[in-house]
């Protein structure tokens, strides 16, 4: 997929089963392209989640892999049908070789300007700032100064209540996790409740 493709928003969908990750793929339906969906790789059955969803949704929302953290499940998560890799540290350059040739967005993790600028200089697509709010927004502002414009996104700490401050302060993209919805609406398979927190994020960023 293009990078200009990316939503801004990323739904991180760690350890839900795959009703709840469907649940949650419904509810997004309405919100067009808006958002992008994370399976993490330490969910149980990630693969088979990913290409089922992508089966179903595929077509109106892209989905890719999260916590990939060695080539091996960069093979694997793009024989499975993701369309983007996240990795919670820097990724080798034998990972960002192989996204890249396979056409998949690769956005490793990083937490230093030092480490920021290898990962784009060998080949990153995005940059995952983690954890975000260890080194709160002002970090996004203060490290484009001497590097320029740079597609950050934001993970770790960030909700509704705090996710403009990150775009103001220069993130380009941002994951929300467990934060994101009520519990209770994730075991009940509310989708009307989890569409309400999505519309609540998408007004809290304008």
């Amino acid at each position: 997929m293009r990078l200009a493709d990316y939503p801004k928003l990323t739904v991180i969908m760690r350890g839900y089963t795959f009703d709840q990750a469907d649940a949650i793929l419904q509810a997004m339906q309405e919100f067009d392209h808006q958002f992008a969906v994370e399976m993490t790789m330490n969910t149980k059955g990630a693969l088979e989640n990913i290409h089922e969803l992508n089966q179903r949704y595929g077509d109106t929302t892209y989905i890719g892999a999260g916590t990939v953290r060695t080539l091996e499940q960069a093979q694997a998560c793009y024989e499975a049908g993701a369309k983007f890799l996240l990795g919670p540290h820097m990724f080798t350059k034998e990972m960002l070789s192989y996204a890249n040739k396979k056409g998949l967005l690769a956005v490793p993790a990083a937490m230093t300007p030092s480490e920021v600028d290898r990962m784009f200089k060998e080949g990153a697509d995005i940059v995952k700032v983690f954890p975000a709010a260890v080194v709160t927004p002002r970090f996004f502002k203060d490290i484009q100064a001497p590097l320029g414009k740079l597609p950050l996104m934001g993970v770790g700490g960030i909700s509704k209540e705090n996710a403009k401050e990150f775009f103001e302060q220069g993130a380009s993209y941002l994951g929300l996790g467990s934060g994101m919805f009520n519990k209770q609406d994730i075991e009940e398979l509310n989708v009307k409740n989890l569409a309400r927190s999505m519309k609540e994020l998408i007004e809290a960023i304008k």
